[in-house]
């Protein structure tokens, strides 16, 4: 958490918004390489980050819908994931502005 200390300064508001947007993108990216790994859909982990990146990712998912499976998953899970990743710290800069 010192990166984010030095980044927003004393705004703990600011680094709670990055923080959050952090651990958002960060469940969509686990997903991601879940994926790619092929990893067993019928383990708990497994299954709660499925279903935490498919709440996070609603909005976005089935954007694109290119034939290609991994590629239909890296777009729709990586940009919801990039979004959260600018929006929430374009917020938090603007909170620890203020």
């Amino acid at each position: 958490m010192t990166g984010y200390r030095a980044r927003y300064g004393g705004s703990g508001a600011a680094r709670l918004v990055a923080g959050v947007a952090d651990a958002a993108a960060l469940i969509l990216i686990v997903w991601i390489v879940m994926w790619f790994l092929d990893a067993n859909r019928a383990n708990d982990l497994v299954n709660w980050v499925h279903n935490a990146a498919d709440w996070l990712s609603g909005w976005s998912r089935d954007l694109f819908t290119p034939r290609a499976g991994w590629l239909r998953t890296l777009l729709n899970y990586g940009i919801a994931a990039a979004v959260y990743l600018a929006v929430g710290h374009f917020v938090a800069d603007r909170i620890g502005r203020v």
